[in-house]
């Protein structure tokens, strides 16, 4: 099928409408706010905050969709980021062309749409990856380098923006849970303990390993599991769960054919005045000088990719060890996201990485 662009692809005055909203400023909402808010689900609440989605999501979604129209190097006409393109047109126009809620039901029905919007880009990240790669093939790069500067860039918005709309749609919707776990509110658990957030996605991240390899690194955290603070399990589980999946794997690789034990992966939680620290160290072999600047640039990755051997991955669900080369830039993202950040040193034959400085204050969605 020959690539479309949006204005064969779509009618002029869905176009004109997308682009009259992408020129909207949108509207940053804090954890704290979130949380005050949410701690109330009232009826009446719950429609403010339906009606609230109504008018900040189609900005959102139309600021990605114009960007996704206009990518340098021809990006935007691979069929993979096609494909996207049109899920947010899609999503678009469906929360555009849901009419005004006025009442209790209208809430409940738009909840229901916004649920299956959230459902229909599932799968964006790895089939933008998918479209990068076709992008690779096309200029025959091996990796996606500091000379492709602006798909870096607009990767980091893309996603970025990503995970706000899905924290917005996210906390809208488990907002409506009858049960809800004790001390959640919506998406946010008022007291997370980190502690317990690492061994759950270090657990996880080692099923994965032993899967993988047949056995797996051990996996030593150190920090007081009853110190909390309130934050986004979902977040710190998904940033752990790729930073010690990319510990073992060095670990395991790097050990595959020695006699000794491999040393386990070390967790550290520190909680400070202003930040909460989680670093994660390991001695996989450690990360080259020439390595370094690569690392959060999207598509660098020292495994194979997955993409290669599974050219339909981009539609699956699958967990793979490792190969996407997303793991360290969106992970860092989701640091970001709420006023902290990620960092990577590296000596070669050891490797330490400080990897999750996360400020609890004031923070803002992007």
């Amino acid at each position: 099928m020959a690539a479309k662009k949006l204005c064969e692809a779509f009618s002029k005055t869905l176009i004109d409408e997308v682009q009259k909203w992408g020129c909207m400023k949108q509207t940053g909402v804090s954890l704290r706010y979130m949380m005050e808010f949410g701690s109330r689900p009232t009826p009446k609440n719950l429609l403010i905050s339906a009606q609230f989605l109504h008018k900040e999501l189609p900005i959102r979604i139309a600021r990605r969709v114009v960007e996704l129209e206009n990518l340098p190097y021809g990006l935007s006409l691979k069929p993979a980021v096609l494909k996207v393109r049109d899920w947010y047109v899609d999503s678009f126009r469906d929360v555009r062309s849901f009419p005004e809620i006025k009442s209790s039901d209208d809430e409940k029905e738009f909840t229901q749409m916004i649920k299956a919007v959230k459902v229909r880009h599932n799968n964006v990240v790895p089939t933008m990856a998918l479209g990068v790669k076709q992008l690779k093939k096309g200029l025959g790069l091996n990796n996606v380098g500091s000379d492709l500067h602006e798909i870096h860039q607009f990767l980091d918005r893309f996603y970025m923006s990503r995970i706000g709309i899905r924290m917005l749609i996210g906390q809208h919707v488990e907002l409506h849970n009858p049960n809800p776990p004790p001390d959640c509110v919506g998406y946010i658990h008022t007291k997370m303990s980190p502690v317990n957030v690492a061994q759950s996605a270090s657990e996880d991240a080692r099923a994965i390993c032993l899967r993988e390899y047949g056995s797996a690194p051990n996996i030593k955290i150190y920090g007081d599991p009853s110190f909390t603070f309130p934050y986004v399990p979902t977040h710190l589980h998904l940033m752990v769960f790729e930073l010690v999946k990319n510990s073992l794997r060095a670990v395991q690789e790097r050990f595959v054919d020695s006699d000794k034990v491999p040393p386990p992966v070390r967790i550290i939680v520190a909680d400070g005045i202003e930040d909460v620290t989680i670093k994660v160290s390991d001695e996989g072999g450690g990360i080259p000088r020439s390595g370094l600047p690569s690392i959060f640039t999207y598509l660098y990755t020292t495994a194979k990719e997955p993409l290669d051997e599974h050219p339909d991955l981009g539609t699956t669900e699958s967990v793979t060890m490792a190969g996407y080369g997303y793991g360290l830039p969106i992970s860092r993202l989701y640091a970001r996201y709420f006023g902290g950040d990620l960092q990577v040193i590296s000596m070669e034959g050891y490797v330490k990485r400080d990897i999750v400085s996360i400020t609890i204050n004031e923070e803002v969605m992007s």
